[in-house]
C-alpha cells in the first residue's frame, strides 16, 4: 500500500469492538448453559480463528457481521474435534482454548500459522501440567496435543511472565478444576477482562492485593454452570491507540473516537500520551457489562513535550511497558516527534510476537531516516526527525503495518507498506476508517 503524508486527521470514530474482550466472551459464552447474543464483537481475524475453533468443538454460533448468537452447550459439553483446531495467527486462541480444553475428557490438537508455531508455550503447559493435564509440544510451541482431564487439580501459581492470556489461561482451566485455583502476578497486573466476564456469567471470582509484597492474587472456585448473559463489547483501546498517536503528532488535528472501552488495566496509552503532552481528553460514560467505557477526544499540538525520568531521559519501563505492549510499536513512532526522543526497555517480550517488534521497529525507523538504538530489551529513538517517505516492511505484524502507516502520514513524501494487509488480523477497517479521518 502506498501512503501520502497527511495534514491532520480531523472526525468522530465508533471503533469494532475490542479484540481481547470478544475472544474472552466467545469462549465463556461457549461453557455456559443458554444462549448469549453478543454485540459489537471484533470482526479481526484472530477472533474469526477463535470462533471456528470454538464451531469444531460443536458450539452452534449464528454471525450476523459484528452480532453473534452462540447457544453454550455448557462445561462439560464441548465435543472432540475431528481435525486439529487451527488457531491461525492467534496466541490469545491457542493459549486460552488450551486452559478449557486440558479439562475436557477427550484429545484436542491446537495448532496456527508459522509465526504462531514459533511462539512461546512452555508458560502455559508448565501450570496446565501442574494441575494434570496431559499435553506434548515441539520443544514448548504449537502444535500442542492435549488430553483432557477430568478433574483438573487446583493450584496455585505464581507468574513468571506478565501476561494476561496465561492468567486467563489458567483461570478457564481453573473454572472445571477440583478445589480452589489461585493465580498471584507479580509487580504488574496485567489486563483483567477475564475475571470481569466470569463474574459477568455468574462466576464467583475474587482479586486481592497482597499489602507490602507487590502482588496481586485472583481466586476462583470451580463451579457447577455458567449462565448464559448478553453482552455489548466497547470499541477496541489498543486498535484507537494509531489513530491517538497519528492525531496527537498531526498539527490542527480533532478527532474524537466514542464508546471506547477505558479498563484501567489498558489505559495507560491514554496517561503515557498526556505525560508526552498530547492533549488527549477522556468523558467517562460509567460500565457496559462490566467494563468501563467512554469517549476519548485527541487535540493535534505544535509540539510534543517530554517525559521526564528520574535521570531526565524519556524512558518507558517496568510495568509501564507491560501494559502498553500492544501499544509500543505506535509509541516508537511517537518517539521520533517528541523532544529528547523515547526509550523503550523491559521489552523483551516484543522479541516473541507475530515478528521480533524490536527488529521490526529499529529497521524501519531507521529507512525513514530516524536515529535508533536497539536493546536486547527495547530501542531508544534518540530525538525529534523529520521523517522521510521510504519502503517499510510490516513482515506480516498487524501492529507494525498500523504504526508505520501511522509514521507515513508523518513523513516527508511517500511510503510504501509491505504487507499492509496484515492489519486484518485485529483491525479489518484500519485504513477505511483512517482515509475518513484525514485531511490532506
Amino acid at each position: 500500500m502506498r501512503i501520502q503524508p497527511a495534514r491532520r486527521l480531523r472526525g468522530r470514530l465508533r471503533l469494532p469492538g475490542d479484540k481481547s474482550i470478544s475472544h474472552r466472551a466467545a469462549i465463556i459464552a461457549a461453557l455456559a448453559n443458554g444462549r448469549t447474543h453478543i454485540e459489537n464483537f471484533s470482526t479481526s481475524e484472530d477472533c474469526a480463528a477463535t470462533l471456528s475453533c470454538l464451531a469444531q468443538l460443536g458450539v452452534s454460533i449464528e454471525r450476523d457481521g459484528a452480532s453473534l448468537l452462540i447457544e453454550g452447550v455448557g462445561l462439560k459439553g464441548l465435543r472432540a474435534p475431528s481435525a486439529p483446531l487451527d488457531c491461525g495467527n492467534s496466541g490469545t486462541t491457542m493459549r486460552l482454548l488450551a486452559g478449557v480444553l486440558a479439562a475436557q475428557g477427550f484429545a484436542a490438537v491446537l495448532t496456527g500459522d508459522e509465526s504462531l508455531r514459533s511462539r512461546p508455550m512452555r508458560r502455559i503447559i508448565e501450570p496446565l501440567e501442574l494441575m494434570g493435564a496431559r499435553i506434548s509440544s515441539e520443544g514448548g510451541r504449537a502444535p500442542l496435543k492435549l488430553k483432557g482431564t477430568r478433574p483438573l487439580k487446583a493450584l496455585s501459581y505464581r507468574m513468571k511472565v506478565a501476561s494476561a492470556q496465561v492468567k486467563s489461561c489458567i483461570l478457564l482451566a481453573g473454572v472445571n478444576a477440583a478445589g480452589r485455583t489461585e493465580v498471584i502476578e507479580e509487580a504488574v497486573s496485567t489486563r483483567d477482562h477475564t475475571e470481569r466476564l466470569l463474574r459477568w456469567f455468574g462466576v464467583p471470582v475474587e482479586t486481592k492485593i497482597e499489602a507490602g509484597a507487590n502482588s496481586q492474587a485472583v481466586f476462583i472456585e470451580n463451579v457447577s454452570r455458567l449462565r448464559a448473559r448478553d453482552l455489548k463489547i466497547p470499541g477496541d483501546i489498543s486498535s484507537a491507540a494509531f489513530l491517538m498517536v497519528a492525531a496527537a503528532a498531526l498539527r490542527g488535528s480533532d478527532l474524537e473516537i466514542n464508546s471506547l472501552g477505558l479498563n484501567p488495566t489498558r489505559t495507560e496509552i491514554i496517561k503515557t500520551l498526556q505525560e508526552l503532552g498530547a492533549d488527549v481528553r477522556v468523558r467517562e460514560d460509567g460500565e457496559r457489562c462490566n467494563e468501563p467505557i467512554g469517549d476519548v477526544h485527541v487535540h493535534g499540538l505544535e509540539s510534543l513535550k517530554a517525559l521526564r525520568g528520574a535521570a531526565g531521559a524519556n524512558i518507558l519501563r517496568g510495568g509501564a511497558v507491560a501494559r502498553l505492549i500492544d501499544e509500543l510499536p505506535a509509541l516508537a513512532v511517537l518517539g521520533t516527534q517528541v523532544w529528547g526522543g523515547l526509550e523503550i526497555r523491559d521489552a523483551q517480550e516484543l522479541r516473541v510476537k507475530e515478528t521480533d517488534r524490536i527488529r521490526a521497529m529499529v529497521e524501519n525507523l531507521r529507512a525513514m531516516g530516524a536515529e535508533v538504538k536497539e536493546y536486547e530489551d527495547g530501542l531508544a529513538v534518540t530525538g525529534q526527525t523529520a521523517l522521510r517517505g521510504a519502503r517499510l516492511d510490516s513482515y506480516g505484524d498487524h501492529r507494525i503495518a498500523m504504526a508505520f502507516t501511522v509514521a507515513a502520514l508523518l513523513a516527508e513524501g511517500e511510503s510504501e507498506i509491505i504487507g499492509a494487509e496484515s492489519a486484518r488480523v485485529s483491525f479489518p477497517e484500519f485504513y477505511e476508517l483512517l482515509e475518513s479521518v484525514i485531511e490532506r
